[in-house]
């Protein structure tokens, strides 16, 4: 039993911790290449942008006369693994439900190149998708930049650094400082927690002192947002001091503070929880889309 008020509809993921060495990095990159990527009701195709991998996902429904929004989505993983089959099963929801476009780029990992490598290979894949747009039946005013966890912190760089109409940041990490209380408070917490997320920063970092984290950052450049914290996350700080600081520039924000979840909460697809988050995310997109 975990520690912690986690609900039990998580069942053996509330006493989970991701294994943290460069053997079970390496192994993890090779099982989870080998992931299916297709899924019900959408179609996926595979680019490189740059040399980055990447696949687009387009919902099958479209009759392709109008021109799709789309979300550019970096997975998390703590920098170090890739893309799960949960942030495949996740992407073709929002293609599917939100209508719209889900690229996603398989970005270099910290164990083996630090920053600015992952930066640069999303970067790519945002220049590459407004490049393409119309060869992808894309609308290039309505490109949204999304992404969980450490791949949240990868779209509130982008977002900052080459703009986009939305920002969809879910239990995001943003704060290289790792001072608020919930990160001072939860250093065991199941899934991540603070001595990982840590641990993350200086593999990320790699002792580059000049990178300055989103969190320490003008919001003012940044689109509204829809930002989603999980409780017994050492990253909900963060994320809901990041919502305050978007709202206080003026920024439209939709904060989802979840109950009873840990980060990665979504790794379980059938349960309440997880499916009232994916509604409210799926709406949060179609409303940002429908504004432009």
């Amino acid at each position: 039993m975990s520690k912690y008020p986690i609900s039990k509809q998580f069942g053996i993921f509330t006493r989970f911790t991701p294994p943290w060495n460069r053997a079970a990095f390496s192994l993890a990159s090779v099982l989870l290449k080998c992931v299916p990527k297709h899924a019900a009701g959408v179609s996926v195709k595979k680019f490189k942008a740059e040399g980055v991998p990447l696949i687009v996902m387009l919902p099958k429904c479209n009759t392709g006369h109008a021109k799709l929004p789309c979300l550019v989505y970096f997975h998390g993983g703590g920098m170090v693994f890739r893309a799960a089959p949960y942030h495949y099963r996740n992407a073709a929801i929002y293609a599917r439900e939100a209508g719209c476009a889900v690229v996603m780029p398989d970005y270099r990992l910290a164990y083996k190149c630090g920053y600015p490598a992952a930066h640069e290979d999303c970067l790519s894949a945002l220049r590459w998708t407004v490049q393409n747009a119309a060869r992808l039946n894309i609308d290039s005013s309505r490109i949204a930049v999304g992404g969980d966890s450490a791949g949240g912190l990868l779209a509130a760089d982008i977002a900052r650094a080459d703009g986009a109409c939305f920002l969809f940041l879910v239990y995001p990490v943003l704060d290289r400082r790792c001072g608020t209380h919930t990160m001072r408070a939860y250093t065991d917490t199941p899934m991540w927690n603070a001595a990982l997320n840590k641990e993350m920063w200086q593999l990320y970092l790699a002792g580059n002192s000049d990178y300055v984290s989103p969190a320490e950052c003008d919001a003012g450049a940044l689109p509204d947002a829809y930002i989603e914290t999980a409780e017994f996350d050492c990253l909900k700080d963060e994320g809901e001091e990041f919502a305050a600081k978007l709202a206080s520039c003026g920024r439209s924000v939709t904060l989802n503070s979840t109950r009873g979840t840990m980060h990665g909460f979504d790794i379980v697809k059938n349960c309440d929880i997880t499916r009232a988050a994916l509604d409210k995310r799926v709406e949060a997109l179609k409303a940002a889309f429908d504004k432009k």
